[in-house]
This record gives C-alpha cells, structure tokens and sequence, in this order.
C-alpha cells in the first residue's frame, strides 16, 4: 500500500468532499484568513463575504472542491499538487508554513487548506453560485471520469496517446498521473496506444476499468480514511511507482518511463505486447 503525497485526483478529492461535507454541513463560519496570500485568486466578493454564512455542503467536481455556502456563495478550491483540505478541531499556529487558507467554525473547529513542499500552487476562489459553471476553470471541464463516463470511443478519437489524453481534463475529469497507470493496468491497454487507434472492445474495457479502479478506490478511503484528512494519503495503488515490482497480475517486471518531474508505469507483457519504452527519446511506440 502506498503511503505518498502525489496530486490529489477523483477519488481523493471526492473522499475530501465526503468527509468534510458529513462534518461541517450546518456549521457557521466565524472567520475567514487568507496567510496564503497568492492562494487567493479573487476579490470580489471579498474574503470576508464568508464571514457569519453557513455551509450548506461540499461537493467535487474534477479535481475541485466546492464549498458551498448559504447566500448563494461558493468557495472554489483546488488542491493543485500537493494541497490538503482538512478539518481539526482547534485553530492552527499562524506558525503553519503550510496553510494557504483557513476557515474558523464557531464551534471552535477550523478548516485549513494546507500545502506541502515548496511549489505554492494550491488556490481558492470567492464566487457567487452562479459564477461557478461559467467559471473558466469549471468550465473547461470534460465530462466526468467517475461514476458513469460516457462511451469512450467518440471522446478519445485522437490521434494522441491513451496516456495523455486520459489526463486531460478538458476531455475527461479527475484523473492524473496515479490512477491513470492503475486504470490502464487493469484494462491491459497500451499507455502509448494512441486513442484514435482503440477498437470497441478495448474502449469498452477501458470505461469498465475506470469505473471499477476509481469507485474501488473511493470505497477503500471510505474504510480507511477518517478526519483529519490525513497527510499522506493510503493509496489503494499496484502499478504507479511500483516500477521493479512484480506486476500483480502476470508476474512479470513492471516498468517505468521517466519524464522530469514524473513518472508513467506499465507491464510489458499485459501492457505493451512485451516492448519496453526506457525513457521519452524513444518515441517508436508513439508511432
């Protein structure tokens, strides 16, 4: 079981929406700070809209978060890669290097957007409700990747690989680099397979795996996880950053193409007809 801290996808981000919405729906906000300053993205409303309004729910969308709230308000949040929403039962130290955001309950609880390494990229938006489906970031958005995708074979007729097309988020929602290897693994397709080359039995399995792989997952966490959301996350994974391991399928070595801040893994006799694809320069499988 993997214990990282990798960019949130759907079934992270979804369980996060699950576990604070079951916690804080009905709970009024007392205040509202910002210690991340370039972590908000918005001025109007401004921050302090928040203040005295009660949430009414959160929810996911992609990979964002929406904190909804009473008054038709609605607090847009991305964890981008390395963020945490978690909820604790006192207020933080302003010492909290990682904090971008925090929301006080007047319970006393208090919600924190958290970031982790050096890369501040995590962001939230103020916006009214009915700014949030014409908000650029909203959407952009393709069709949900979880639970009940459309048919693939129109969506990913393209003549790029499956790899990079299933992380598109403009063509589907919510998965990245993680569960991308997991729903290809377990579909026994090609990453390099480019999408417009899929047959209908291929595009078929391939829908199969993503709901299978992403609703399993959520049904892990559900077991697994409570509140606070913790840290590092338990992630359900047997192929990505498992490279050198035994495919838990047929046995044979998994293998992994390096790119510069990732990295993609695959089985070459489930996957890839027993071809291997060292690094990026050998670009013959993409052909």
């Amino acid at each position: 079981m993997a214990t990282l801290k990798p960019m949130p996808e759907l079934p992270e981000v979804e369980i996060t929406a699950r576990l604070i919405s079951d916690a804080v729906t009905g709970a009024r906000i007392s205040s509202a700070l910002a210690p991340g300053v370039n972590a908000l993205k918005t001025y109007d409303p401004p921050l302090s809209a928040v203040e005295g309004r009660t949430v009414k729910g959160v929810r996911r969308r992609g990979k964002l978060l929406k904190i909804e709230l009473e008054d038709e308000l609605t607090l847009l949040v991305h964890l981008m890669s390395a963020g945490r929403l978690q909820l604790f039962d006192s207020p933080s130290s302003l010492r909290d290097r990682t904090s971008r955001f925090l929301l006080r309950l007047d319970d006393g609880r208090e919600l924190r957007l958290r970031e982790f390494g050096s890369k501040q990229r995590a962001w939230l938006k103020v916006l009214r409700s009915e700014q949030v489906t014409d908000e650029e970031t909203v959407s952009s958005l393709g069709p949900e990747a979880w639970p009940d995708p459309p048919p693939l074979m129109d969506l990913l007729d393209a003549p790029r690989p499956l790899y990079a097309l299933l992380r598109d988020q403009h063509v589907l929602a919510g998965i990245g680099r993680s569960w991308v290897d997991e729903i290809l693994h377990s579909a026994q397709i090609s990453p390099f397979k480019r999408g417009s080359d899929l047959d209908c039995d291929e595009a078929e399995r391939l829908r199969a795996s993503m709901i299978a792989r992403l609703g399993g997952a959520i049904a892990h966490y559900q077991q697994a996880m409570s509140l606070p959301i913790p840290d590092k996350l338990p992630m359900p994974l047997t192929v990505h950053r498992h490279n050198g391991e035994p495919c838990p399928r047929c046995g044979d070595r998994l293998e992994a193409v390096f790119y510069e801040d990732y990295v993609m893994c695959y089985c070459p006799t489930c996957q890839t007809e027993g071809k291997l694809m060292k690094d990026r320069r050998l670009s013959r499988l993409l052909k």
